[in-house]
């Protein structure tokens, strides 16, 4: 017995003391790289000798943690994303936040798993959710659940949209067993809808992808005509997906009038709210979420302008019972019992995934912390320096707006006279790389309509307005450098 016990082993450690002393090593180094954030580049690209850091063999026995970090300070910190930088106005996500971080390392610490449980990691998660829900103006009644991100909240909701449609036992029993359904959503639609309609089992041509109109916002005519032309033809209508924040320009969708006729056809609407349905919250701007509440479900992030360490999102859907049909099941190894730790409902019956994280406390605590006011505010001050760098923008000779800002994104491209298009794109392009490698600002890509563009989506809440005045003097700055780089380059 004396050896069994010799031989048993434990991840922890032999010596907390010392475990102790490494951790605040680790919040000493994380707090001196927040703190001196600014002063460091975006983005850098790392040495070859980082790389083949990344290759080296699984390790069969272990080294003290001491080094572990030494390694990680050395390969890792040095090389982020880069989306904590106030520069960073790349992909759409939030800036993070410290409070959040120790949100998550206090979730690791518990390492609750959220699929259910009568224990307080799970009573957080729904008061979370319930916040949530107050945010964007959902009824107390309604249902939601966390998520990963806004890809799989939307996933959510348009899979109640389907259910609800087909009838929840019908397609449990038979799957869609050939229907015909048709979701309805403008060209500016994000991506994760088409591999939603895939996963689904539907198909992406069931994905109707209306033209957009000249602001970027659905064509609510078009709209009409083409379900009755889908009904017309033995095709069932299913659901409007709004968008509150379109990934390209930020642009909204007339919310009220998808409404309309939503509730004419008695069709589900969805609103996908992952760029900016949390501009609900803000005093200034909120208004331009008219019309959110009268939403069937809503999809939103709150690792973008709640500003959580990814990741984490959000599906609020307003009628309960729907959203539970959907996703629960009777499982004899997880049944309900009148007390202990399985007396509560199961919070896996509401989404896919029957184990996942604590992701309610980072959320928690920076509102806890913060006050939704303040973060309402910051909103306002994201969509404030958006209009800020239009106006940059119009008053440079070289620069070309091509989109008036409804949010915090803008876009817009380097613009000279007599180049070609193919030349115009190589040049901005050019320019935003230089951006990237030089470690001054991360811009990303897109095209608006046919137009090559670049775009700055500021979901940051470090990011001043003396830090766009560097974005526009760099690229005035880089414009004749990366010119000279293109073929057929004369001088002026």
């Amino acid at each position: 017995m004396d050896q069994m016990l010799q031989q048993e082993e434990s991840l922890d450690p032999e010596d907390w003391e010392a475990m102790r002393a490494t951790a605040y090593r680790m919040v000493d180094e994380a707090v001196s790289r927040l703190s001196n954030v600014r002063d460091s580049p975006v983005w850098q690209n790392m040495p070859d000798s980082v790389r083949e850091t990344y290759k080296e063999a699984l390790p069969r026995s272990g080294m003290p943690l001491d080094e572990v970090f030494d390694e990680i300070r050395a390969n890792l910190l040095p090389y982020p994303m880069g989306n904590i930088h106030p520069r960073f106005w790349m992909w759409y996500m939030g800036a993070s936040n410290f409070t959040g971080a120790l949100g998550d390392f206090l979730a690791a610490i518990l390492g609750s798993n959220l699929g259910g449980g009568n224990h307080a990691a799970a009573l957080m998660d729904q008061q979370v959710v319930d916040w949530l829900k107050t945010m964007v103006g959902f009824p107390a009644g309604a249902s939601g659940t966390l998520t990963s991100g806004g890809s799989v909240a939307n996933l959510i909701g348009l899979t109640v949209a389907r259910n609800t449609a087909l009838g929840q036992q019908t397609i449990r029993e038979h799957g869609v067993a050939g229907a015909k359904l048709a979701f309805y959503a403008s060209d500016q639609v994000h991506g994760c809808h088409l591999t939603a309609m895939e996963v689904l089992g539907l198909g992406s041509k069931s994905l109707r992808c209306l033209p957009s109109r000249s602001d970027y916002t659905m064509d609510v005519t078009a709209l009409r005509a083409q379900i009755a032309e889908d009904r017309a033809h033995g095709i069932q209508p299913v659901a409007i997906i709004a968008t509150a924040g379109t990934i390209n320009t930020g642009a909204i969708d007339d919310l009220y009038a998808l409404a309309d006729v939503s509730q004419r056809e008695g069709l589900w609407l969805h609103v996908d709210g992952c760029i900016g349905a949390l501009a609900a919250i803000a005093p200034k701007n909120g208004d331009k979420l008219n019309g959110l509440d009268k939403a069937d479900s809503v999809a939103l992030d709150p690792h973008k302008w709640l500003h959580a360490p990814f990741e984490v999102g959000c599906c609020v859907v307003k009628d309960r019972s729907q959203h539970v049909d959907t996703f629960a099941l009777s499982q004899s190894y997880l049944e309900k019992e009148p007390r202990g730790v399985a007396a509560a409902d199961w919070l896996h019956d509401f989404g896919i995934q029957t184990s996942r994280g604590f992701r309610a406390l980072k959320v928690w605590m920076s509102l806890k912390e913060h006050g939704v006011e303040k973060f309402g505010r910051l909103i306002d001050q994201n969509i404030n320096q958006a209009e800020y760098l239009a106006d940059r923008i119009r008053m440079a000779p070289d620069i070309e707006l091509l989109a008036n800002p409804m949010l915090d994104i803008v876009c817009f491209r380097i613009y000279l006279p007599n180049m070609t298009d193919s030349n115009l794109e190589a040049l901005n392009r050019e320019v935003m790389l230089r951006l990237q490698e030089d470690g001054v600002a991360a811009l990303s890509d897109t095209r608006v309509g046919s137009t090559y563009a670049l775009r700055c989506a500021i979901s940051n809440h470090r990011t001043q307005r003396r830090d766009l005045d560097i974005l526009v003097e760099q690229i005035e700055e880089l414009i004749p450098t990366c010119r000279s780089t293109l073929p057929g380059y004369e001088p002026y």
